[in-house]
C-alpha cells in the first residue's frame, strides 16, 4: 500500500523536491493532495503529471483558471485558505508534509495534526510561532512530528539509538552570501546579492532569511522545541562547505552528526519514509574532492537577527511569534528595496520591544498577535 501524501506548498522549493522523491518512489509514494499559494500554472503542471486526488489553490481568484484547466483530469479543485485546514483532515492521507511559507502553515497544520496526521515538518514558522502549542498537540493526538529542515534531520537521524544525555546540539549554518562581507558593506547589500546563495536553492523569502541569519535563528527556536533542549544548550556554527548538516554532543564528549551532499531531497525523503532508508539516485559526497571542512563563530554584529530569536526564547510567550511577524514584514520590504539589510534586524527589535507580552498565549492570542506585530513593524518601517 502506497503512503498517500498530502503537500501543502507542492509548487515551492520542497514542495518540487518532495515530487522528486514521489517520482522516485512512485511505488512506494503517492501524491494526493497538492496546494499552492498562486503559482496556478505550476500547480496545473503538477496535477497534470501525479494526478493528486485533489488540489488547493489558496488564491481564490485563480480558481476558476485552475478549475477550468484541469477538467478532463481526475482531479478536484479547491480555493481559499480555510480548503488547506480541510484537504489535510482527508481520510485517506497518511502524511502531510507542510512546506509552505511563513505564519501560513500554522493553522493547516494543527488541522492535520487534530486529524491524527503524520507531520513532516518543512514549515519552521510553526514551531517558532507556536512551538508550545503545537508539541502539545502532537503528545495528545499521539502524532509524529518529523523534520525535514537538512539541520534538524540531522540531529534526528544522530540521536537514533542513544539514550544518553544530551550535551549540546551544534546547528551548522553556512553563513550565506554575505558571510565575508564587512559591515559597510553590509549597509549598501542590495536583494539581487542577498538572494546568491553559495550552496542551497531555495525560495526568496528563506534565501533572503539565510543570507541575515535570521533562518538560523528560527532554527534554534524549532530544535528547542522538537528536541526540548534549552536554547543555552544549542551551538550555531558556520560551516561554508555545508557538508556536516548538524550534530549532537553527549555528555561523554563525543559528537554524532549526519554529512551528506547539499541536497534537500534527502531529509525529505528520510522523513516519508521513516524509520526505513531507501535507496537513491541523488547526489553523493565525493571524498577526493572535498578538500577542506571549515568551522566559524557566527559574528554577532553583522547578524543581530540570530541575536533576536536567542531573546525570543528568553522572553518565551509570544515573543517569537512577535519576532516572526516583523521579520516577514521586514524581508519582503528589504525585497522590495524598501528597507535596508541591516535595517532589518532594526524593525524586528523595535517591533518586539513595542508588542505587548503574553506570557501563555492561546491560538487565537497568536493569530492576534502575528496581525498587531505585522502592523506595528509596518509602522517602523514607515
Amino acid at each position: 500500500m502506497r503512503k498517500k501524501i498530502c503537500i501543502l506548498g507542492s509548487t515551492g522549493s520542497i514542495g518540487t523536491q518532495t515530487l522528486d522523491v514521489i517520482a522516485e518512489h512512485g511505488d512506494l509514494f503517492e501524491a494526493y493532495v497538492l496546494t499552492a499559494g498562486s503559482n496556478a500554472d505550476l500547480l496545473i503542471r503538477q496535477a497534470r503529471e501525479f494526478r493528486p486526488c485533489c488540489v488547493v489553490i489558496a488564491d481564490e481568484s485563480k480558481y476558476a483558471y485552475v478549475r477550468d484547466a484541469l477538467k478532463e483530469e481526475p482531479v478536484q479543485v479547491y480555493a481559499g485558505a480555510d480548503a488547506l485546514c480541510q484537504v489535510v483532515r482527508m481520510e485517506p492521507v497518511d502524511v502531510v508534509l507542510t512546506a509552505l511559507v511563513g505564519f501560513s502553515g500554522l493553522r493547516p497544520t494543527i488541522s492535520a495534526i487534530e486529524a491524527g496526521k503524520a507531520i513532516a515538518l518543512a514549515n519552521k514558522e510553526t514551531l517558532v510561532v507556536a512551538g508550545e502549542l503545537i508539541t502539545q498537540l502532537c503528545l495528545k493526538h499521539r502524532v509524529p512530528l518529523l523534520p525535514v529542515d537538512s539541520e534538524h534531520s540531522a540531529i534526528f537521524q544522530s540521536l537514533l539509538g542513544e539514550v544518553s544525555p544530551v550535551e549540546k546540539l551544534i546547528l551548522t549554518a553556512s553563513g550565506g552570501p554575505f558571510r565575508t562581507f564587512t559591515l559597510d558593506q553590509l549597509r549598501c547589500a542590495t536583494p539581487a546579492q542577498a538572494l546568491r546563495h553559495p550552496n542551497w536553492e531555495m525560495g526568496a523569502k528563506i534565501t533572503i532569511d539565510s543570507a541575515s541569519m535570521m533562518n538560523k535563528g528560527f532554527e534554534v527556536i524549532e530544535a528547542r522545541w522538537l528536541f526540548d533542549v534549552a536554547p543555552e544548550r544549542i551551538q550555531v556554527v558556520v560551516h561554508p562547505q555545508s557538508i556536516l548538516h548538524s550534530a549532537v554532543q553527549f555528555e561523554d564528549g563525543a559528537v554524532k552528526g549526519q554529512l551528506g551532499a547539499p541536497d534537500m531531497r534527502v531529509p525529505i525523503q528520510f522523513a516519508l519514509s521513516y524509520p526505513a532508508r531507501l535507496r537513491s539516485s541523488f547526489p553523493r559526497i565525493d571524498w577526493w574532492e572535498l578538500r577542506d571542512l571549515t568551522f566559524e563563530k557566527p559574528d554577532p554584529e553583522k547578524f543581530r537577527c540570530l541575536l533576536m530569536a536567542y531573546e525570543a526564547i528568553r522572553l518565551g510567550g509570544n515573543a517569537a511569534c512577535i519576532v516572526n511577524a516583523a521579520n516577514e514584514v521586514a524581508n519582503l520590504a528589504f525585497r522590495q528595496e524598501r528597507c535596508g539589510f541591516l535595517q532589518m534586524a532594526d524593525v524586528i527589535e523595535q517591533t518586539l520591544r513595542r508588542v505587548p507580552h503574553q506570557d501563555r498565549p492561546s491560538l487565537q492570542d497568536y493569530l492576534d498577535c502575528d496581525r498587531e506585530s505585522r502592523a506595528i513593524a509596518s509602522e517602523c518601517l514607515r
